[in-house]
């Protein structure tokens, strides 16, 4: 048996930050920053300043504080924890902790239906959004967000990533591409480069906002990108607030039940009936599947598997599932 080498919470999870960097997409990695920050925290406050300390007990102990500090529910334990298990694999490679600890890692688990959100924008409310933005704000940045988004499926990160010369506007498509030395990585990496077709509407909508209303302004690569603002790239937070903004009821008329009295630009991220560029994401996949687009042109124009499509966006009912089915099987 390997000697156990002395080695510091912060420390380990610095070392284990920097041993995934190269696997995990930037998002990805930061969020296992965030999680393990809680772990450096409770050891921390315990007074575990080595590694070598840790035993299946005290781990045990760090899941029901975890619990009890964070308020968290089945779900997000699992994530922490499975987070946890991770680092412990980890720091066990590096004989920082004794063999097989990360065995001692309660990690809960989940039943068929937890952990998948339904949350999604139907296309009925998705058209009423777009009619309204067409005749109020035509080829503005918010139009040019919400019709790519809802026509493509593609990620919050993949549309920040796309440039002005990846736009076909002659053959009507879009170009995505991996770039995380100049600062647009996608969540697959190569895996995630591909072509998407686009409606002779949409190209019609982007030829405008790039010809009339885009502001023209680079990046710090030197780059045009298409979701541009006056400050050059659009970030994900002002993305995801067009798209809150647009997915507020009040945009289209409707009554809203949350508690915001203002929903404006720097609160309306609060309001309980506006939803995330990913509703956009999970609608779109669900429309696509409900419009007869087989699986596997939905999984690949999507980037997603088809078990994770199945799993977390596709929100057609089981009964809508047998229909489909039925459409194929009438002669068999």
């Amino acid at each position: 048996m390997s000697e156990l080498e002395p080695l510091e919470p912060e420390k380990a999870v610095e070392l284990y930050l920097k041993h995934r960097a190269d696997e995990l997409a930037e998002s990805s990695l930061n969020a296992h920053r965030l999680r393990l920050k809680h772990f450096v925290r409770w050891c921390d406050e315990e007074d575990i300043d080595n590694t070598n300390e840790l035993t299946g007990r005290l781990l045990h102990e760090y899941r029901l504080w975890r619990k009890d500090e964070g308020n968290l529910n089945r779900v997000s334990v699992r994530t922490q924890m499975s987070t946890l298990r991770a680092l412990m694999i980890f720091l066990e490679q590096i004989d920082a902790v004794q063999v097989d600890l990360n065995d001692s890692v309660d990690i809960p688990t989940l039943d068929a239906d937890e952990g998948v959100r339904s949350v999604h924008i139907v296309n009925k409310r998705a058209q009423r959004i777009l009619s309204k933005l067409e005749k109020y704000e035509y080829a503005s940045l918010k139009h040019v967000i919400v019709l790519l988004l809802w026509r493509t499926a593609i990620r919050t990160g993949t549309a920040q990533s796309i440039d002005v010369d990846d736009i076909d506007l002659d053959d009507g498509y879009v170009e995505l591409r991996h770039q995380p030395e100049r600062g647009t990585p996608l969540k697959n990496k190569r895996d995630g480069e591909r072509y998407l077709n686009l409606t002779e509407e949409t190209v019609d909508v982007l030829a405008d906002w790039i010809h009339e209303r885009h502001p023209e302004t680079e990046d710090d690569h030197g780059r045009t990108p298409l979701l541009g603002t006056n400050y050059g790239r659009i970030s994900k937070s002002n993305l995801r607030k067009q798209v809150y903004s647009a997915t507020a009821p009040q945009f289209v008329g409707d009554d809203c039940s949350c508690d915001v009295d203002e929903h404006d630009y720097d609160r309306i991220h609060e309001c309980d009936d506006a939803v995330s560029p990913h509703a956009l994401r999970r609608g779109s996949i669900t429309w696509h599947l409900r419009e007869e687009v087989p699986k596997p042109v939905v999984s690949e124009r999507a980037n997603v598997s088809s078990e994770v499509l199945d799993a977390h966006y596709n929100e057609t009912s089981l009964k809508e599932q047998m229909e489909l089915r039925k459409k194929h099987l009438d002669n068999i």
